[in-house]
C-alpha cells in the first residue's frame, strides 16, 4: 500500500505520518514547506511540495498511491476537499480519509465547511472514511499567554461542556481507518473520556502548575473581539463564536466510545495530556 498524508507537519498529520513510520511504510506527504518537512521526517517519508489551493500540484503526489488522508482547514475546506477528491479519484486512489469534526452534526460554521466537504468527497464516487473528532486538548495551548502573564482564561463557554480529545487518539483512528478501509463509508464521532467545563479544565491546569488560577466568563461580543484582534477573518471569528455559543448551550457534550471499538483501548484522558504539556503553562 502507498499512502499519502495531506497536513503532514501539522498536529494531527503529522502524527498519522509517524504512525505509519512505526509500522514500517515510507509514506509519502504533502506539505509547503519541504524544509520544515525534511527536519521533521528526513528521508523516512516521500516528500512532494505543493498547496491543495493549487489542485494541478497534487496530482503526482496521487500518482500511484493507493490511500489519501485529507487535512483542510478554513472557511475553503468544501472547496478544498471538491479538489483533492476528484484528482483522487481520477487518479485511481481506492480510499480516502477525511479529517472533519463532530460540530458537522450541529450545522455549525465550521462544522458546515466540513459537512459540505464530505458531500463533495461522497459525490466525487470514491471510498471515503470522515473522522469527525471533538475539540482537541492541543487546542487548549492557545491559553498558554493569559495562564502565564495573568493567570486567568476568558471564555465565552460558560458552563457548557466539550468532551475533548488527544491529538494522538485522532492520529490513531485515523491511521486505522486508513490502512484497514474497514470504516469506508462510514462517519467515526471521536471525543475524549470525559466531557469538561472550561473552568474544569482552568481547575485542573492550575492544580498541575501549583498556581490558582481564574476563570473568567464574558459575552459573545467581548469573545467576538478578542478573537478578531488575533488577525482572523470575520467569517472565521463568526464561526468559533458561534461554536463557543453551541458550547455554552450544551449542544457539543456528548462522550462516545468510538475510541475504544476502534482502538481496544479508552481514550487518553485530559490528566494524561496535561501531564505532558504542563510546563507550557508555567
Amino acid at each position: 500500500m502507498t499512502y499519502l498524508i495531506t497536513g503532514a507537519t501539522g498536529d494531527v498529520g503529522s502524527r498519522v505520518t509517524e504512525m505509519l513510520i512505526e509500522r514500517g511504510e515510507r509514506p509519502r506527504i504533502f506539505v509547503r514547506d519541504l524544509k520544515k518537512a525534511h527536519a521533521r521526517f528526513g528521508k523516512r517519508a516521500e516528500i512532494f511540495v505543493g498547496d491543495l489551493a493549487d489542485i494541478a500540484s497534487l496530482k503526482p503526489a496521487l500518482k500511484g498511491v493507493d490511500a489519501l488522508f485529507l487535512v483542510t482547514t478554513g472557511p475553503e475546506i468544501p472547496s478544498l476537499d471538491e479538489g483533492a477528491a476528484t484528482i483522487a479519484k481520477v487518479t485511481g486512489v481506492r480510499h480516502l480519509v477525511k479529517l472533519s469534526s463532530m460540530d458537522v452534526a450541529q450545522g455549525l460554521a465550521i462544522g458546515a465547511w466540513h459537512e459540505q466537504g464530505e458531500a463533495a468527497i461522497q459525490a466525487s464516487g470514491i471510498p471515503f472514511t470522515s473522522v469527525r473528532p471533538s475539540g482537541f486538548m492541543s487546542n487548549l495551548l492557545a491559553w498558554t499567554h493569559s495562564v502565564r502573564s495573568e493567570g486567568i482564561v476568558r471564555s465565552s463557554t460558560g458552563n457548557g461542556k466539550r468532551a475533548f480529545i488527544h491529538s494522538n487518539d485522532i492520529a490513531a483512528v485515523a491511521t486505522v481507518a486508513l490502512t484497514t478501509g474497514a470504516y469506508d463509508m462510514q462517519s467515526l464521532t471521536i471525543t475524549g473520556p470525559e466531557a469538561l467545563t472550561f473552568a474544569d479544565v482552568t481547575a485542573r491546569i492550575g492544580a498541575a502548575i501549583g498556581r490558582a488560577l481564574k476563570f473568567e466568563s464574558i459575552a459573545d461580543g467581548e469573545a467576538h473581539q478578542r478573537y478578531a484582534a488575533t488577525g482572523a477573518s470575520a467569517t472565521e471569528t463568526d464561526a468559533h463564536v458561534a461554536l463557543w455559543r453551541a458550547i455554552r448551550e450544551g449542544r457539543l457534550a456528548t462522550a462516545t466510545n468510538v475510541v475504544e471499538q476502534v482502538l481496544g483501548r479508552p481514550p487518553i484522558n485530559f490528566d494524561q495530556w496535561l501531564s505532558e504539556n504542563e510546563t507550557a503553562f508555567r
